[in-house]
């Protein structure tokens, strides 16, 4: 049987196919016409080209015969097509950095998470160490549980019981009286200021500012409530984590402004590596091995002379 005439999946042809409602995910290896369902390499789950681009009656065809010419497509040119950037005017964006910038009401700049008495104790000194101590949080810490917690609370929004299910495990998750404050505190405000301002249904079925809710899932049920990108907002969140803390760091190392921004650059990669690994990761997968953070915290109870709260 000779072949179906086929068309490259070209930059030009995967634009020309977003207008014809295509779905691509993952990173495509192979020449697509027609339409195709099923897996071609690796993460693709479900793909439907504009069928106007071939002679219908080639497509079943085209479905058998996909893998016999192959290419390389690079997924971040299917990013650019697919999925473009939101504009610096999108209100979702708008309304994302408002929430986690240093001027919302949340109190974050009052904590430390320990860092106070790791700089007492010397532990933590100058860039390197600062930037060691935050990677590993991100990695193996509090930083990682976050993002857990942050997916789940945003995948169930739409979800009041299991919303409330999460946000009382991810309160019950903090070890340490402190650190569950930090969480804790940070977590109503937000509730507070964002069921009067910028409103927010999921945030109104956790309760009143008296009920525990932990910052990330907070956070979360907004950003879900608002349409915000779930990746971009659990990104955005993970990097206002580090940088609260480089800047608790810069004021009690301390730092220079300089070096407190050299210590962000390098949290660049840790952020987005922890964002990623976040969003794959589910309930069952909570857990830690940043043992000292946790310690730091409790020490930081009984610590003499303390600027920060936790």
């Amino acid at each position: 049987m000779p072949k179906p005439p086929v068309m490259p999946l070209t930059p030009k042809n995967m634009c020309t196919a977003q207008a014809a409602g295509t779905i691509i995910t993952g990173t495509i290896t192979g020449t697509i016409t027609g339409t195709i369902t099923g897996t071609i390499t690796g993460t693709i789950t479900r793909m439907t080209m504009d069928t106007s681009m071939v002679p219908i009656a080639a497509t079943t065809t085209m479905a058998m015969n996909t893998m016999d010419t192959i290419i390389n497509t690079s997924i971040m040119t299917m990013v650019m097509c697919m999925a473009p950037a939101a504009s610096m005017t999108d209100p979702a964006l708008f309304r994302l950095m408002t929430w986690l910038s240093p001027a919302y009401p949340v109190g974050a700049f009052s904590y430390s998470h320990g860092l106070e008495w790791l700089v007492e104790s010397g532990a933590v000194h100058d860039t390197a160490t600062l930037t060691a101590w935050l990677e590993d949080l991100l990695a193996y810490g509090a930083g990682r549980n976050d993002a857990i917690f942050f997916a789940a609370a945003y995948r169930a929004a739409g979800n009041p019981a299991q919303l409330r299910d999460i946000a009382e495990l991810a309160a019950a998750f903090a070890p340490s009286a402190e650190r569950r404050l930090e969480t804790c505190a940070q977590g109503s405000a937000f509730s507070t200021v964002t069921r009067k301002t910028w409103r927010s249904p999921s945030l109104e079925h956790l309760g009143g500012d008296d009920d525990p809710l932990a910052y990330p899932v907070a956070v979360a049920a907004a950003a879900a409530d608002h349409g915000i990108d779930l990746a971009t907002a659990l990104h955005a969140y993970l990097q206002a984590f580090g940088a609260n803390l480089v800047s608790a760091g810069v004021r009690l190392i301390p730092l220079g402004h300089t070096d407190g921004q050299i210590v962000l650059t390098r949290l660049e990669a840790p952020v987005a590596r922890a964002a990623e690994r976040g969003l794959g990761l589910t309930l069952d997968d909570l857990g830690g091995a940043a043992v000292l953070a946790d310690i730091a915290s409790m020490k930081h109870e009984t610590q003499y002379t303390r600027l920060f709260r936790s």
